[in-house]
């Protein structure tokens, strides 16, 4: 398929006043959809947690602009730079800057807490967000520390939520030619985060989350191993795969170990687990180690390590790794590529990255031409995805958690299942064979199974297909093709179909099939390099490959209804996970490091406090609670906050006043579900409904009865 000239978001005007680092992820993202951003240039010191410590990165691809405001001349072009203006990104918490709002344009605001909750309008930066999230508690080794991630996760969640929730409103405002205000707070995405941790919780369950470093609750071995020359990561995910491993380790006395049968077993022995798969791992070099699994079929990765770029063949390959030139000091450096790999309307890489005030004669053009007046075509803006149908054939959380998005800024889902139910349907802890964190990913769907094994499936299928707007799925790249659903045949079928893949490594990759769990992904794009606990690298608690592959997702699939509006034509999206994870690693490229702030993470009676910097030698919290220590290292000059745990989290004033969880009623129970963290002034994004039972909605989409097979009580005992 041609490459459209036109891009996304061609003519459009974006003013990144904003300090945040996900501010300036938001325009990144905007700008290579097309956008013209201009990146506002700072001329006094700033904070070291905000964009200005990686300003090299975050300026690349923009035209950069140095204002005076107090010069009359610069005060004259920023007010007509504000009349031309489609979308302005703030952070009015930390720079609280005083320009008018025109009532045309997108108006951005990413915050803290946002604009509502006893937090609201304070200036917290991510370190001390991730510590009151659960973040921090959730990230290492259970006998160790919590540790802080190293990287802006919380501010690289914010800014793509704000860029989906931007184009959203974007898509609002020109059918209505209303403007209107997006609120994105890092604390709304953080909590949002942490889903995973939350089921027992919302079930009523009192028992605690405890950290897993690199572990997986469910499964062993599952750990990161050190090889003779670096590290790798090994997932046995089953009973099979472990023999096959033994086998490799010619280690046939575990394999007819009897206490180690099950996965179950595995898991209560997981300490001599791990240490058999070390002993082996420590005599190999990681390309040998990997060399052997790979063809083993066992998941497996290397930890990529970051010195001026992730040094990782297959993002070379999708051209995720550039070098170009930074006009300021004739440098060349490495910035990622666009993770927005789109066939009609790709996301545009940057070129180079701009001199302080470089581009002034450029803004001052753009400043310059003719304002278009714009029409109110519809005085009552609908919800943004009004009227757009999407077909879901998804699992786990990448792809429900996208559509649940889409779904509650007015999209309608269909959810395709099989006709045992996802996988995930009945994860525990369950209400009536329903898990709860099922319900929730996916609530504002439809339930329709289908057997696509069946010819009666795929007729079935094909009829949505032509109906549909968008088709969404995260099965194994190529397996929808396999079964006659490839994209020609899709386009053939509906011309105007955005048809959206995401998949760990890619459709066109270096790794075809290669199994892609979130920690591998983690592993291979850099960020364990990044995240390490006593040198040894270690996973986020968050399934942050996993999330963020479902936000930008969802930034791609509304992009890409955005340029239908103007084009008619549908187009294919091809999301790698590790493309996204990887360009979240940046802020680490060029030598750089991680972060510029030293943080510690100081022991308390009743838990952990996170303060920055090394404490001083006559400063000790020993023997204090939390409560205590916090006041105490303030007074001495050192900013500090407390690691809440995820209850704590869960029952914070903030937390209930935001109303980021509730409960809606369902076909049979009350089921809790997770706000949405884009809020949108005129067209709010609504979750309403919990995911129905299993085939409830065939008979209305279908116009067939459910086809629901009985499912045995085993299935309730799969896990990923």
């Amino acid at each position: 398929m041609a490459v459209d000239s036109s891009a996304v978001l061609d003519g459009t005007l974006v003013l990144e006043f904003g300090d945040r680092v996900g501010a300036s992820v938001c325009g990144s993202l905007l700008a290579q959809l097309g956008a013209t951003v201009v990146f506002f240039e700072r001329t006094e010191p700033s904070a070291p947690a905000t964009k200005w410590a990686c300003r090299e990165q975050f300026a690349a691809g923009k035209l950069s602009v140095c204002l005076n405001r107090d010069a009359e001349a610069d005060k004259a072009l920023l007010e007509r730079l504000l009349a031309h203006a489609d979308i302005m990104l703030v952070s009015p918490d930390i720079d609280p800057i005083a320009v008018p709002r025109p009532p045309r344009a997108v108006v951005c605001e990413i915050t803290a807490y946002g604009s509502t909750g006893p937090d609201a309008g304070r200036a917290d930066d991510e370190c001390f967000i991730q510590a009151r999230s659960g973040i921090v508690d959730t990230t290492g080794n259970a006998d160790g520390k919590p540790v802080h991630v190293s990287f802006p996760v919380v501010e690289y969640q914010a800014g793509a939520y704000a860029a989906a929730a931007v184009l959203a409103a974007l898509r609002s405002a020109r059918l209505s030619g209303l403007g209107q205000t997006v609120e994105v707070a890092l604390y709304d995405c953080a909590f949002a985060s942490m889903a995973t941790f939350l089921p027992g919780l919302l079930a009523g369950s009192s028992s605690t989350v405890n950290r897993i470093g690199n572990r997986h609750a469910m499964i062993s071995p599952w750990n990161v191993f050190q090889a003779s020359d670096g590290w790798l990561l090994i997932c046995a995910g089953s009973d099979q795969q472990w023999l096959r491993l033994t086998q490799i380790m010619q280690r046939d006395d575990l394999g007819s170990d009897l206490r180690l049968a099950r996965i179950a077993d595995r898991v209560r022995h997981s300490g001599e687990v791990d240490a058999s798969v070390q002993a082996w791992a420590a005599g190999r070099t990681v390309e040998q180690c990997l060399e052997v699994l790979n063809k083993a079929q066992i998941a497996c990765g290397p930890v990529v390590e970051i010195e001026r770029h992730p040094t990782e063949p297959n993002l070379v390959e999708r051209g995720m790794i550039l070098s170009v030139v930074d006009l300021a000091t004739g440098e060349d450096l490495f910035v990622p590529g666009s993770p927005l790999s789109m066939s009609r309307t790709p996301g545009r890489a940057p070129q180079s990255i701009p001199a302080p005030d470089g581009d002034r004669r450029e803004v001052d053009r753009i400043a310059l031409a003719a304002v278009t007046p714009v029409e109110s075509v519809d005085a009552t803006p609908q919800r943004p995805l009004s009227g757009v149908r999407v077909v879901e054939i998804g699992h786990y959380t990448t792809v429900p958690l996208c559509t649940k998005h889409l779904g509650a800024l007015g999209a309608e889902v269909i959810k395709i299942e099989p006709p045992e139910g996802e996988a995930t349907r009945e994860w525990p802890p369950v209400q009536g064979r329903q898990g709860y964190f099922f319900t929730y990913m996916n609530s504002d769907k439809k339930s329709v199974t289908l057997d696509l094994r069946t010819d009666e499936g795929a007729d079935a299928l094909w009829k949505l297909i032509e109906s549909a707007d968008v088709l969404i799925e995260n099965l194994k790249p190529g397996a929808l093709a396999k079964r006659g659903f490839s994209y020609e045949k899709l386009i053939e079928r509906n011309p105007r179909l955005i048809y959206a893949g995401v998949s760990g490594f890619g459709v066109r990759s270096l790794y075809p099939g290669r199994p892609a769990f979130d920690t591998v992904i983690q592993a291979m794009s850099g960020i364990m390099d990044v995240v390490r606990s006593d040198g040894v690298p270690m996973k986020t608690g968050i399934s942050i490959a996993d999330l963020m592959g479902a936000i930008v997702a969802c930034v791609a699939v509304i992009a890409a209804i955005v340029h239908r509006d103007r084009s008619g034509f549908g187009q294919s999206i091809d999301l790698s996970m590790q493309d996204v994870a990887a360009w979240m690693t940046q802020t680490a490229w060029n030598r750089r490091g991680a972060t510029g702030r030293q943080l510690c993470v100081v022991r308390c009676a009743d838990g952990h406090v996170i303060a920055e910097g090394d404490l001083p030698p006559d400063v000790s919290t020993d023997g204090m609670t939390r409560s205590e220590a916090v006041p105490y290292l303030r007074e001495r000059g050192v900013t500090a906050s407390a690691v809440l745990s995820v209850p704590e989290m869960l029952s914070l004033p903030q937390t209930v006043e935001r109303r980021l969880w509730f409960k809606a009623g369902g076909d049979e129970f009350a089921w809790p579900l997770l706000d949405c963290p884009m809020r949108l002034s005129r067209t709010p994004a609504r979750v309403e409904h919990p995911m129905p039972a299993l085939g409830r909605d065939n008979s209305a989409v279908l116009g067939a009865p459910s086809s629901a097979a009985p499912r045995s009580m085993a299935s309730s005992e799969r896990s990923l």
